[in-house]
């Protein structure tokens, strides 16, 4: 009965082990899809979802696991499903698109007991700006002849969000008047005022693109270039353009002159204000043109019918005043005169009419003068009557004075011209050159001067150029101009010019006399020295006969004339020491030294005959040392000596000892009896 009883128990143990196993097992099935949705760029660890299977006390036999394109953006925390992102990996709907797909799957004792999709949808966040396609940003041309109104080009954004985005010109641009945007939603860009090829051949625009229906507002801009095409709309023109007035592109055609005379023939014409040329007033097209001669003065016909019979070559005039005399290029413009002018007391100018026009459009012409003058022989050319003319302006605050001359007369500088019975030729005109600032001439050859840019005591030398407007011919006077001073008198003739600076402020004047005199003095001072000098070297009175000896006791002497010649001391005899260096300018002084009479040597016998006779030894020859030597002699009268310094000319340390060469006869060199003065 026991043991029936434990198997009881055994199966009944059994039976609830495995009904548990069956509910364990149907906790995989109890689980759902899940849909939800989540912001793009949210952080990491965002919540997605829970997961609705509960665990029971054998919980631990279940695993679950995501799986499935998408299932890296998601991790499990423990039932709870979160969002697997980081700073460098941000969700974005733009680049994972609208929705993420992901699978759960539960295991049970590592079978799969069930399979749950999961569905995520992100939400979208304003997080980019519009941008424009390239293709219609880019540069294109319109033509000039564009109706206004009319849509030129249209541009497009896009935008990443799917935002509405709307277009504006920007109104800063320097071109944006010429455009408008009629409807901000499409982008069509209108045409808003008529275009001009002669006057702008570019324009550049910035475009906005910008959100519409967000509260961010992003926008982004560009910058448009549009070219100008040039449209066959302008007349041409002759040149030079004159304009009918600034910014309008429309010309007045110049008047040709030229003039001739009866010994022109068979030449091409020059004319001011330049040759006969024009141009297309479509300069991008530049249309090729004709060139025709419409008629003289009292000939007239459609210029029509000229352009429509236009043909390569020359193209004559019409019968006119003219008489066929001119032909024209129809290429170059080039007007020639085929035959002499009639007299000039006949016929005094020719006026012709010429015109331009397309070869492609004859509609398109234009029409200009010409006057051809006929002059007589110009055999005299205009000439001032002086070189140069004196000018005075006088110092002062008023912005234009007249310059006067000589007298306070006014100044005026005329040609003459003998080409005209009164001397004067109506067709001069007066100019300055180089063009001055502070003065000008008048047609009638006055200057005239800007006193309050003047200052005293200013010089201004001008050139003053006559020119014949007829025959071409120049000719140029000189203009000095001084400025005065405050009330200073103008000089009232070339040859009584007061002084102009006689104001000059006191202390300068005397200093400037000061410096005179000192120069004066100076000058005379140098004259003085130079003659005294000059003097000194020229009389021989001043030049000194100078002894040299080699004894330290002797010195230099000046000797007293004598009224008898002197006896020279015979060197054979007595052995002396003299020497001697006679200067030429001194004629014959002569300078003595003697010893005392107890030492003099006899006079020899020749001497005592002769007393009137002496022999002097020959002259040594000159030393070598530049000091001047002269003749040393002994004189004996009865004993008696008489004594005179000699002064030396030269400076003291020019003369040394060594550099006088001594004559030694015998004598020694030291005598401590010579007795010295």
């Amino acid at each position: 009965m026991k043991m029936l009883r434990s198997c009881r128990l055994l199966l009944w143990q059994v039976a609830l082990r495995l009904s548990y196993n069956v509910v364990i097992a149907s906790l995989c099935r109890e689980g759902s899809d899940i849909f939800t949705s989540v912001r793009e760029n949210s952080p990491t660890g965002e919540f997605i979802s829970s997961i609705n299977i509960t665990a029971g006390p054998r919980a631990n036999t279940i695993r679950l696991c995501l799986s499935g394109r998408n299932a890296n953006w998601f991790y499990l925390e423990g039932r709870t499903i979160r969002l697997n992102s980081s700073v460098f990996r941000v969700l974005d709907r733009e680049v994972e698109g609208s929705v993420l797909i992901a699978e759960l799957i539960c295991y049970e004792n590592d079978i799969i007991q069930g399979n749950y999709r999961i569905l995520v949808e992100i939400l979208n966040e304003n997080d980019n700006k519009p941008n424009f396609l390239l293709e219609t940003i880019q540069p294109f041309t319109i033509s000039e002849l564009t109706a206004v109104n009319s849509v030129v080009f249209t541009v497009k954004a896009v935008d990443a969000d799917g935002d509405m985005i709307s277009y504006i010109i920007d109104p800063s641009s320097q071109d944006a008047e010429f455009f408008r945007i009629d409807l901000p939603n499409t982008g069509k860009v209108v045409l808003n005022k008529p275009l001009d090829y002669e006057t702008r051949t570019h324009l550049q625009l910035i475009m906005w693109a910008q959100e519409s229906n967000t509260v961010d507002k992003f926008n982004t801009s560009a910058v448009l270039n549009i070219n100008i095409e040039d449209g066959d709309d302008q007349y041409p023109h002759f040149l030079p353009c004159t304009p009918v007035s600034p910014g309008v592109p429309v010309c007045m055609n110049p008047t040709y002159t030229t003039n001739i005379t009866q010994k022109h023939q068979d030449v091409g014409l020059d004319f001011s204000p330049g040759p006969i040329t024009a141009e297309d007033g479509d300069k991008g097209i530049n249309a090729p043109l004709t060139y025709t001669i419409l008629s003289g003065q009292t000939h007239s016909h459609s210029p029509l019918d000229s352009c429509t019979n236009v043909c390569t070559g020359v193209f004559a005039s019409p019968t006119g005043d003219d008489q066929g005399r001119f032909t024209i290029n129809n290429t170059t413009g080039e007007i020639r005169l085929t035959r002499a002018a009639d007299d000039q007391r006949l016929t005094t100018n020719y006026m012709l009419t010429i015109m331009v026009c397309q070869v492609d459009d004859r509609l398109k012409y234009s029409v200009a003068s010409v006057l051809v003058r006929v002059l007589y022989e110009n055999a005299f050319p205009p000439a001032f009557n002086r070189t140069t003319y004196k000018g005075f302006i006088i110092q002062s605050s008023s912005p234009a004075s007249i310059v006067t001359t000589y007298g306070n007369q006014v100044l005026q500088v005329q040609v003459s011209d003998r080409d005209f019975p009164d001397g004067r030729n109506p067709n001069i005109h007066y100019l300055l050159h180089p063009p001055s600032e502070l003065y000008q001439v008048t047609k009638e050859g006055v200057l005239i001067a800007k006193t309050n840019q003047l200052r005293a005591f200013d010089r201004q030398i001008l050139q003053v150029i006559a020119r014949d407007e007829e025959s071409g011919e120049e000719v140029s006077a000189s203009v000095d101009i001084e400025v005065l001073q405050r009330g200073q008198a103008v000089p009232s003739g070339a040859f009584k010019e007061q002084q102009l600076f006689g104001d000059v402020d006191s202390t300068l004047a005397g200093g400037i006399a000061v410096l005179i005199l000192i120069v004066l003095l100076s000058a005379i001072l140098f004259l003085l020295l130079w003659t005294v000098h000059r003097r000194r070297v020229q009389n021989p009175e001043d030049r000194p006969a100078i002894a040299f000896g080699k004894h330290p006791n002797v010195r230099l002497l000046w000797f007293h004339m004598v009224s008898s010649p002197p006896v020279f001391v015979d060197e054979s005899s007595h052995g002396s020491r003299a020497f001697t260096r006679q200067s030429g300018s001194f004629h014959g002084r002569q300078g003595v030294y003697t010893r005392r009479p107890s030492l003099l040597p006899p006079p020899s016998s020749s001497q005592l005959s002769e007393p009137g006779e002496s022999r002097t030894r020959p002259p040594l020859p000159p030393p070598s040392s530049s000091s001047h030597l002269f003749t040393v002699a002994e004189k004996h009268e009865g004993g008696a000596h008489t004594w005179e310094d000699l002064r030396l000319p030269v400076e003291p340390a020019s003369i040394h000892g060594e550099d006088i060469p001594a004559v030694n006869t015998g004598m020694p060199q030291r005598d401590e009896n010579m007795k010295t003065d």
